[in-house]
């Protein structure tokens, strides 16, 4: 099979591992092939978190597990394919070189052993470093049960690394892919974790110290598989973000596939879905959310008809009409319509005037979510406001697609 044709099926292969984002990372070394900085290059990080062009591929579609919700699983019929190193090594500046991308993201089946393959992946971002001086963006999957040194050697040379959790709970592993073990991921993650806050110490010592995975490391998690909930799935991906200080963790709705496990859903989860659990994450990481409080006590599922943070809302009516010149930074960040970004100008604003409804319309506030929640200097809503049965249905706004990088890889929903 020539490349072309194998470039077909592990490119198409790759489209279910949704685990990769650029972060902006910086690669020392000065200027080089894909390098993002420098005089005179026509590639760079832009400051508003777009996410750069990769080739995303398998080195092979072949695996030797038998993960049930996988199409690569060693008993589907699906058609196989297998890079060499030199092949991707060489697709990978022939794209480049043409102006498609700006950087690799390579994930794998497991072929022969989790070290046979973490090897072949380590050596794939090596010969791109030093024998192509290539500087530009790198992700590489890390494989759980491969040796640490395996390990070491990824977080050398890509920018990221990433280690799926598959999904929301080992009982999850256990009834569809028992060959799999959580504590085997997560040992992964935590070697990851280690070097990476290694490195970050001697770098703050010394300049001329390496990197190790300078962007971190991220996960996946299929969700719809299984009937966990979603509670169940932030409550995982809380423990994930404080235990491995993980980037990001990205949802991918179960898609069915041919010839599928009886145990599996005949239809996907509705892809609103996988947009709350992007949201929810979202307010976890920097509105200072808890799991339990997102998802409602009486449901262990998102509300699939209003955003996590306006649900909240609604449901702790008491502590609103917030008055954006007297509350701190923690409740302003829960009023719905009024993102981080609008939080500091607000506090930053009403140090020189009261702010009133123009100034809170000028920064792009979503009021008409907003303004049942809020007390201005000309605006203070009637209660009947926030007790009418009708304010959901008042305040619903058309939801915007995700746009799920931002320049630190983090996700972006919006000012919500």
């Amino acid at each position: 099979m020539d490349v072309r044709h194998k470039l077909v099926i592990l490119a198409d292969a790759a489209k279910y591992d949704v685990s990769c984002a650029s972060s902006g990372a910086k690669r020392g070394g000065g200027s080089g092939l894909g390098s993002s900085t420098g005089v005179g290059l026509c590639h760079s990080y832009t400051p508003d978190g777009r996410c750069v062009s990769l080739l995303k591929i398998l080195f092979t579609n072949y695996c030797i597990y038998d993960c049930q919700f996988c199409v690569n699983r060693v008993t589907s019929s699906t058609r196989r394919a297998r890079f060499t190193v030199d092949e991707v090594v060489q697709l990978t500046i022939d794209f480049y070189r043409r102006n498609y991308i700006e950087g690799l993201f390579l994930s794998s089946g497991v072929i022969q052993s989790p070290d046979y393959t973490m090897e072949q992946l380590v050596e794939v971002a090596r010969r791109l470093r030093l024998k192509e001086g290539f500087r530009g963006y790198i992700h590489l999957k890390a494989i759980p049960i491969a040796s640490e040194e395996l390990v070491v050697a990824a977080g050398r040379w890509a920018d990221r690394l990433s280690a799926n959790i598959e999904l929301p709970r080992q009982s999850d592993l256990q009834r569809l892919a028992p060959e799999k073990k959580r504590t085997d991921i997560e040992q992964t993650m935590a070697q990851v974790r280690s070097h990476v806050d290694e490195s970050r110490n001697e770098r703050s010592r010394s300049r001329k110290a390496p990197p190790f995975a300078p962007a971190g490391q991220s996960t996946q998690m299929v969700i719809g598989a299984t009937p966990s909930t979603d509670t169940d799935i932030l409550q995982t991906s809380s423990e994930l973000y404080t235990k491995y200080q993980l980037r990001r963790v990205y949802y991918s709705a179960f898609s069915p596939i041919p010839h599928a496990d009886s145990r599996l859903p005949a239809q996907s989860p509705p892809l609103l879905r996988e947009h709350r659990l992007y949201q929810a994450d979202w307010l976890m990481r920097f509105y200072g959310f808890e799991p339990a409080e997102i998802v409602a006590p009486e449901s262990p599922n998102l509300d699939l008809d209003l955003d996590p943070k306006h649900a909240w809302a609604l449901r702790n009516r008491g502590l609103f009409p917030v008055d954006v010149n007297k509350a701190d930074r923690e409740m302003l960040l829960r009023v719905p319509g009024i993102g981080t970004r609008n939080v500091a100008r607000i506090l930053k604003l009403r140090k020189h005037r009261a702010i009133r409804l123009q100034d809170l319309s000028r920064l792009r506030v979503a009021l008409k979510r907003a303004k049942p929640f809020i007390v201005t200097a000309d605006h203070n809503p009637a209660v009947f406001m926030l007790d009418s049965e009708h304010l959901k249905g008042r305040t619903q706004t058309t939801e915007r697609q995700l746009m799920l990088f931002d320049a630190s890889g983090a996700a972006v929903t919006g000012e919500f």
